[in-house]
């Protein structure tokens, strides 16, 4: 690579680096607080809390480097103009084509980092993710089981714990269910224990009794039971994470490619839905050779304007706005239909013409303005 081509490219390295670390922080930082607020809220540790946001990390990441790479050229390249670099540069006979050589490198190492993450690091955060959502789904103690107060984990059912022993024992246990408007269960023990089993968490209450009142029209009845042991099935009150669909995103883009039924089951995705994650993977690299390409294009266009280059920026963004709403509505399209797949690579191509026919106006500024003369004399001859 010639010394100006790795100037160019180490002015736009340096640059992604901070707008990517810059664009990470903000929205990382956003991510943590509602995970934040969620996981303690649940009685989780601050440990918990750092791995649930590291583990969502690959995914922003994955998001905010093609819009890293469409600051760090736009901004790079008005830099370079700024400075007089870039005029330097074309004054050497090197044109726009020329100029966006190091630009589509810069692009194309982008894609890849991209291309690293979509396909391999974000499948494997997110399934661990489900993992450990499920295994904290599971701990229902930290989620309703808090000594000291009122809990209602669905409608119709008030249960609560007068304490906690260290060895996990809920002493004084009080269970209201008044789901049934005929029949109202009260459930009372002076110990119960938590049990794991493979079916779900069972509760075995022991030296306690139960009370059902039932009505029948004006009459009610109530009968008691006592018992020195009695299970009770807390699946029917907490989400233990069972009934939890896996998400599209912890599978492998070859899985994706061709669902099989075990998949859609885990997932509750149709094979449309998993087409449009596997080919949304395949072209999301695609966009940041175009974002990067698109901050340097739109530059380049216009003379020297001492109110600087606002206008160019402006329309910078809105072509990137336009292909980022190609892509979003892309998407939609095939997942409802999988045979619609080749819509999203409609975006990048889409992308990658504007970016062409930007070039290609700022390597022709002189002869669109002579034809612009050409054609104003004629108007003013006749």
């Amino acid at each position: 690579m010639p010394r100006i081509d790795r100037y160019i490219l180490s002015q736009l390295l340096t640059l992604f680096g901070f707008f990517a670390l810059v664009l990470v922080s903000v929205y990382w930082i956003n991510r943590a607080v509602s995970l934040f607020e969620q996981l303690i809220s649940d009685g989780q540790t601050a440990l918990v809390v750092l791995e649930f946001t590291a583990l969502t990390l690959p995914l922003v990441i994955s998001v905010v480097l093609p819009i890293a790479a469409f600051a760090a050229s736009a901004y790079g390249t008005n830099r370079l103009a700024s400075e007089s670099e870039l005029v330097a540069m074309q004054a050497t006979g090197m044109s726009p084509w020329r100029l966006a050589r190091p630009v589509l490198v810069f692009g194309v190492l982008v894609g890849l980092m991209v291309a690293l993450l979509v396909h391999a690091v974000v499948p494997m955060a997110r399934g661990r993710l489900a993992d450990r959502q499920a295994e904290i789904a599971q701990n229902v103690t930290a989620q309703f089981l808090r000594a000291g107060a009122f809990q209602y984990p669905v409608q119709g059912v008030t249960l609560y714990i007068r304490d906690i022993a260290a060895d996990g024992r809920l002493v004084d246990f009080f269970l209201e269910d008044a789901r049934d408007p005929g029949s109202q269960t009260t459930y009372t023990a002076a110990e119960a224990l938590l049990v794991r089993t493979d079916e779900g968490p069972r509760l075995v209450m022991m030296q306690g009794m139960v009370q059902d009142l039932r009505h029948a029209g004006d009459r009610q009845s109530l009968s008691v039971t006592r018992f020195s042991e009695l299970a009770y099935d807390l699946g029917t009150l907490i989400d233990t994470g069972a009934s939890r669909k896996r998400d599209l995103r912890a599978y492998s883009t070859p899985r994706l490619l061709d669902p099989d039924p075990e998949l859609l089951a885990a997932t509750g995705a149709t094979p449309d839905r998993a087409l449009a994650e596997a080919h949304e993977r395949l072209a999301k690299p695609f966009q940041a050779p175009v974002a990067a390409l698109l901050g340097f294009g739109m530059l380049l266009l216009g003379g020297f304007s001492r109110f600087g280059v606002w206008r160019q920026v402006i329309w910078a963004v809105v072509a990137l706005i336009v292909v980022q709403f190609l892509s979003t509505a892309a998407e939609n399209q095939v997942a409802g239909n999988a045979a619609r797949w080749p819509l999203i690579y409609v975006s990048p191509l889409v992308g990658a013409a504007i970016c062409a026919a930007v070039l290609w106006l700022a390597a022709r500024p002189r002869r669109l303005r002579g034809a612009a003369k050409a054609t104003a004399a004629k108007g003013g001859a006749a």
